[in-house]
């Protein structure tokens, strides 16, 4: 499906009357500054021309169909990633700058900006500013302010039709009069003004200056262009901007394909003719703007064009975080895309504070462990978190967890509230198994169950290589089957769950009861390695309820594999035979059917880590 968008546009002060006049913005007042053509932006929302969603924002069109629309290459961000505009400039622009994700977020509550212009046009003459010409230090940057003569020491540069300009967050810009552009952006509307020409607003009042900030944020070295965007007119994490030109005779027609990965946003500078997807086809003049869902398909233009085709590309270099939240101690991980950690760092949770200051200072160690390593905020794509307890992964929630002692908790929202970047949650288990599944023992297989074998007996079934959570929320709970009717008590408060049998504690309770005394897990195998009747007993009995509670797991889901992780992993080896020979016999299918092989984990702490940023 192709949505043509309405733009919305903006009256700011020094705009002209261009955009209605040449490009057709549908727009009856005097001026006309800005046109947002593509926007997602609750400052001025694109609004759908055509279709099923026509009339709706394309934000609402977002919510109904899901943010799959936008691309495996967008799950990185937590709103929709850019915004295109075209901008008349009657008169000069303030000077101004646009901070960086970390300082807009944490000052703003929402992302920096970081920006593109291509010229449409200039009047003979016109420039614009681009930074300095020479580095100045920060007390003459803020006395060239308050004198009122900053514009001695910036770089003018004269423009022209076609010219393109790359400005990072940070970097000092003003658009001069004369000069009409088309720009691709950040979403954000976080500017900071530094110089107005003394300009009065509409209130009668010189309009503000955002000093302090401008100071914080600005780049004062001058700007070297690297020449790294080519082939293409821009490109960066954000945002990869191509340009079309048919003349329509030597080159008439023009075509692609959208796939997975990205949407794509058209954006019509000039000409007329027709674009067409999948049957579709609308007509275009100068001034339209076009989106194009991911996985659209093959795309055709036809006619007269130029036109700047916006997608996004995966990010180079991407890190993610890993955070496993335990009663005791939290453990926080820098992945790469490798899944090899770079660094981490271990810490006591103290839950005798609230979730709200665990949280807190969750999101500071996870800054601090990043600016100690080197790796700016902007390389970081995503959070992911594990958390014993019932977890509700679509709403972010931790439902309840009787380690932490938490109830309802928005962990999600409130991480998310310092970090710029998604957040994802799962229970600790699912994301050891997860870990192993993409970096373990479990890495060359798709469906993969394991059973953590601790304190209490934890797990989780990967299918397709995802974590399996079913219908509702809360996941699997591979210890809490019951494998013996009115058996014992569980601490769960059900009896006969597999954890009541098979856990450390139940294990080592099973083998006091027959030796009359306190044992060890390193003593309880010892002697059954040294074919001790009653301890032999026990280990047996041990094996026999876990390979009946993963006959059931097999039975159901079918996987491929099995790991035996936690604690008892280390004597997980003793067990891999019998635990074959009980697969071969009970397993539904029997000797007709495969059975999955099992394996120990290999991982570790490291598991959690590695399957929390693979969320």
């Amino acid at each position: 499906m192709i949505l043509k968008l309405k733009p919305a546009c903006k009256n700011y002060l020094w705009g002209g009357h261009r955009l209605v006049e040449e490009y057709g913005v549908d727009y009856d007042g005097e001026i006309l500054a800005e046109a947002w053509e593509l926007s997602c932006h609750p400052d001025g929302p694109s609004i759908i021309a055509n279709g099923d969603y026509a009339g709706k924002t394309l934000r609402e069109y977002l919510d109904a169909e899901g943010l799959e629309v936008l691309g495996t290459h967008c799950r990185r961000f937590r709103e929709f990633p850019i915004l295109a505009k075209f901008i008349d400039a009657k008169d000069n622009l303030s000077v101004q700058v646009h901070p960086s994700n970390a300082y807009a977020l944490k000052n703003e509550g929402q992302y920096g900006k970081t920006e593109m212009w291509y010229v449409l046009d200039a009047e003979p003459g016109a420039f614009l500013y681009y930074g300095f010409k020479n580095e100045i230090d920060k007390e003459e940057f803020k006395k060239r302010i308050e004198e009122n003569n900053l514009l001695e020491v910036l770089n003018a540069v004269p423009v022209k039709k076609g010219d393109v300009l790359f400005i990072e967050s940070g970097t000092l810009h003003a658009i001069g009069k004369g000069i009409l552009v088309a720009e691709i952006q950040q979403n954000s509307n976080v500017t900071y003004r530094i110089y107005d020409y003394g300009r009065i607003g509409a209130d009668g009042k010189r309009r503000d200056l955002h000093i302090e900030k401008a100071l914080a944020v600005t780049n004062r070295v001058p700007i070297v262009s690297s020449g790294e965007n080519y082939p293409h007119v821009a490109d960066c994490d954000y945002f990869t901007v191509d340009k079309i030109n048919l003349d329509g005779r030597l080159t008439y027609r023009t075509q692609g394909n959208v796939g997975e990965e990205s949407f794509l946003s058209i954006l019509i500078l000039d000409g007329e003719g027709t674009i067409s997807n999948k049957g579709e086809k609308l007509f275009y003049k100068k001034g339209d703007s076009f989106f194009l869902p991911a996985n659209s398909g093959d795309w055709q233009i036809e006619g007269t064009c130029d036109a700047l085709i916006t997608t996004i590309r995966e990010k180079a270099n991407p890190m993610r975080v890993g955070v496993n939240i335990g009663s005791s101690e939290i453990q926080l991980g820098i992945v790469n895309d490798q899944n090899k950690i770079l660094a981490a760092k271990t810490y006591s949770t103290n839950p005798k504070r609230t979730a709200k200051e665990i949280i807190e200072e969750t999101a500071e160690n996870i800054l601090k462990l990043l600016a100690e390593k080197n790796i700016p905020l902007e390389q970081c794509v995503g959070v992911g978190v594990g958390v014993p307890g019932t977890i509700d992964r679509r709403q972010g929630k931790v439902v309840y967890s009787n380690n932490l002692r938490w109830e309802d908790v928005s962990l999600v929202k409130q991480l998310g509230e310092v970090i710029p970047c998604p957040v994802r949650i799962a229970n600790d288990a699912d994301c050891a198994a997860l870990g192993e599944a993409v970096a373990g023992a479990g890495k060359n297989f798709s469906d993969v169950v394991m059973f953590t074998l601790g304190n209490g007996v934890g797990g989780g079934i990967i299918l397709h290589g995802e974590v399996f959570e079913g219908g509702i929320m809360g996941g699997s709970e591979v210890g809490h089957q019951v494998i013996r009717v009115n058996g014992r008590l569980c601490t769960c408060g059900r009896k006969g769950c597999l954890e009541a049998y098979i856990s450390v504690p139940a294990l080592l309770k099973s083998a006091a009861q027959v030796a009359g005394r306190e044992m060890t897990l390193d003593e309880i195998f010892e002697l059954a390695k040294a074919e001790d009747v009653a301890m032999t007993e026990v280990v047996e009995q041990y094996i026999l309820m876990l390979g009946q509670g993963m006959v059931n797991i097999v039975n159901m889901f079918r996987p491929q594999l099995i790991l035996l992780g936690g604690a008892m992993s280390v004597y997980a080896k003793n067990f891999i035979e019998p635990l074959n020979d009980i697969l071969q016999d009970d397993c539904f299918g029997g000797q007709f059917a495969p059975i999955p092989k099992i394996a120990i984990a290999e991982l570790g702490k490291e598991a959690g880590l590695i399957g929390a940023a693979s969320l």
